[in-house]
């Protein structure tokens, strides 16, 4: 396409808010333009088809709160069939390492520690991991699970932003991937790929834009990248906007990385079946045992565990997981998996990170980021969801709003 030099609504990402604030704006009369940097879209959503029919979303993979996510109907409109099969998180396929009474008391320690935070909440915030009860054999494992809720261990989580997370329990699959219904979804939204911005000037009468392929002026701008990239002002804004950098550093991209490993007897293991990792330590997987029937293992890390093992280089995050599993189901399953892809969002260089979380201290700046400036400039994305962040739908309902607010200024 060619490089336009005046846009009305310049949208800076193509990820969930972005598209979101796209589709909005379509039919409304303003001229809009989303800028990537990437040469894909749909931002930290990313289906990978692998061989033998394993699909695999090395981003966002499941549709949370899926009686409340508009990507339900999305999916439905444009005939992406949907899985509604509970995932398999509180099972230990075959009891392995993990007995079942053991998993009771792990989840009622987990579930009266989720409880605790929640009442704590009304309080002053603080740390979560400061509910935790000492000495309690449990500790690593919630803490644990922190790392693939939350991307982070619990003493980085504001208890108040934990509490705020609206979850209804209900989680569903997109059967080809939801990176491939997201990408689908912006289909027709008017993208210009590989385009990096890397400066704002909102000084003058019309927004100057400047770009990896030139500048171009714009009247309104939808910022969508993610906090860590405001963070380190890797996109900068003249006149400077120091409430928004303090605001997206306090609410810095944790980390949930995956694995595909392919399986070579899948006759071994029950579709959806699933293994929790090592009791006792917070550096440990999850894994999805052959999900959706497909012939493979899906891995799961976060944290500073998957930080590691993100530096350790190529190889290392399927290494430890199939050294995990092995611990798990017994040696022999060794020669039966085969590493196929993973991720490495921590050095995703447009990302940074998986999803936001609020420091202790921090969970009112989410609203600070979402905040419009001068009715110019609008901020939008999962980080600036109040009660849906660190997922695909709260970024997409961002994008509506920040395009609801785009819209109000017209009838002022």
């Amino acid at each position: 396409m060619s490089f336009p030099s005046h846009i009305d609504i310049a949208i800076i990402g193509a990820g969930a808010a972005g598209l979101g604030a796209a589709h909005a704006l379509q039919g409304s009369g303003f001229s809009t333009l989303v800028l990537e940097a990437r040469d894909r879209i749909g931002g930290r959503a990313q289906t990978i088809s692998l061989p033998n029919n394993v699909i695999f979303d090395v981003g966002c993979g499941w549709l949370h709160s899926a009686d409340k996510n508009p990507f339900v109907a999305i999916a439905e409109n444009l005939g992406f069939a949907i899985n509604r099969h509970r995932p398999p998180w509180q099972q230990q396929t075959f009891d392995a390492g993990f007995p079942r009474a053991e998993r009771e008391d792990f989840i009622a320690a987990m579930n009266d520690f989720f409880a605790r935070a929640e009442e704590a909440a009304d309080g002053p915030d603080r740390p979560a991991s400061e509910l935790l009860f000492p000495g309690n054999r449990w500790n690593a494992q919630i803490d644990a699970v922190s790392t693939y809720i939350n991307g982070c261990e619990l003493d980085q989580v504001s208890i108040r932003d934990m509490a705020a997370y609206e979850d209804t329990e209900i989680n569903w699959r997109v059967a080809k991937g939801y990176g491939a219904l997201i990408a689908a979804y912006g289909a027709t939204c008017n993208i210009a790929r590989n385009t990096r911005v890397t400066l704002i000037d909102h000084s003058g009468p019309r927004i100057v834009i400047h770009t990896s392929r030139g500048s171009l002026t714009a009247d309104k701008v939808i910022v969508t990248v993610s906090t860590d990239l405001l963070a380190q002002e890797k996109i900068r804004f003249t006149p400077a906007l120091p409430d928004k950098v303090n605001a997206a550093a306090g609410l810095p991209l944790g980390l949930a990385d995956k694995v595909m490993l392919a399986l070579a007897t899948p006759d071994d293991l029950p579709a959806d079946g699933n293994l929790r990792g090592r009791n006792g330590t917070v550096k440990t997987g999850a894994y999805h045992l052959r999900p959706q029937g497909m012939a493979c293992i899906e891995g799961y890390f976060g944290g500073t565990y998957a930080r590691e093992l993100e530096d350790a280089g190529e190889g290392a995050l399927a290494q430890a997981a199939i050294d995990e599993i092995a611990g798990l189901l017994g040696n022999d399953f060794r020669k039966k998996l085969t590493p196929l892809a993973s991720s490495r969002w921590a050095h995703d260089e447009f990302a940074r990170g998986s999803y936001s979380h609020a420091l202790p201290g921090h969970a009112d700046d989410r609203a600070v980021l979402a905040a419009p400036v001068d009715g110019r400039l609008f901020f939008a994305g999962e980080a600036t969801s109040p009660n849906f962040f660190s997922t695909a739908h709260g970024a997409l309902e961002s994008g509506f709003r920040a395009a609801k607010d785009v819209l109000a200024q017209r009838v002022r």
